[in-house]
C-alpha cells in the first residue's frame, strides 16, 4: 500500500507543480485593476529610445540614473529590449538585454518582457501621447510604474499632467524616483 501512496503523491506532484508554476508565471503577465492597455498601438512607432523620467523604486534599477530603454524589432516579430543606466556609486554604466512579445493582439499595448529566460513580466502602456512622445507604463501590478519620454526631460507642467494621470490610475506618485537631469523650465522650452 505504501508504494501506491508514493505513486499517487508523485502523480499529484507532477500535476500540481506545473500548475503552480503556470499560475505564478501567468500572474506576472496580468494587468493591474483599472488599467487598460492602449489600443490602436503601433509598435513600429514605439520602437527606438525612450528616457526614464520617473519610476517607482525596485531592486533591478535601484541607484541607477540616466536610464534609457531602446526597443528594436527582431526578425521573428519579437522586440529586443536594451535597458541602460549609470550607477554613480560604482561609476559605471549597467545594462540589461531582454525580449518582449505581445500577450494578445499586436495593436494592444500589453507585452510581456523577459530578462531571465522563461520568466516574463507585464509591460503595459496605458497612456501614450498621440505623437508617441510620452508613455505611462505599468507592470503586472501597481508597484511597477514608469514615465518614459523621447526626450530626457519634461517641463514641470507636462510632468504635472502625467503625475495626475498616474495618481488617478492608483499609482503611488509620491514615491517616484526621478533619475534624469532636472526638469526643463518653461522658459528654456520656449526659447
Amino acid at each position: 500500500m505504501n508504494w501506491l501512496m508514493c505513486l499517487c503523491r508523485k502523480q499529484r506532484d507532477r500535476f500540481i507543480i506545473p500548475l503552480f508554476a503556470l499560475f505564478f508565471l501567468q500572474g506576472c503577465t496580468g494587468i493591474p485593476d483599472n488599467i487598460q492597455p492602449v489600443s490602436s498601438f503601433d509598435v513600429n512607432r514605439y520602437l527606438g529610445t525612450w528616457y526614464e523620467i520617473a519610476r517607482l523604486d525596485h531592486s533591478f534599477e535601484r541607484g541607477l540614473t540616466q536610464v534609457s530603454a531602446t526597443y528594436e524589432k527582431n526578425s521573428d516579430g519579437s522586440i529586443s529590449v536594451l535597458n541602460r543606466g549609470y550607477d554613480p556609486s560604482h561609476q559605471e554604466w549597467k545594462q540589461a538585454e531582454g525580449r518582449a512579445v505581445f500577450v494578445g493582439e499586436p495593436n494592444k499595448a500589453h507585452l510581456k518582457v523577459s530578462f531571465f529566460g522563461p520568466f516574463y513580466s507585464s509591460y503595459v502602456v496605458f497612456y501614450l501621447e498621440p505623437d508617441y512622445s510620452v508613455a505611462l507604463v505599468s507592470g503586472y501590478n501597481k508597484e511597477y510604474f514608469w514615465i518614459l519620454a523621447r526626450q530626457p526631460s519634461l517641463t514641470e507642467t507636462q510632468l504635472g499632467n502625467y503625475l495626475q494621470r498616474a495618481r488617478e490610475a492608483g499609482f503611488a506618485v509620491d514615491n517616484l524616483i526621478y533619475p534624469q537631469p532636472p526638469l526643463k523650465s518653461k522658459a528654456s522650452v520656449d526659447e
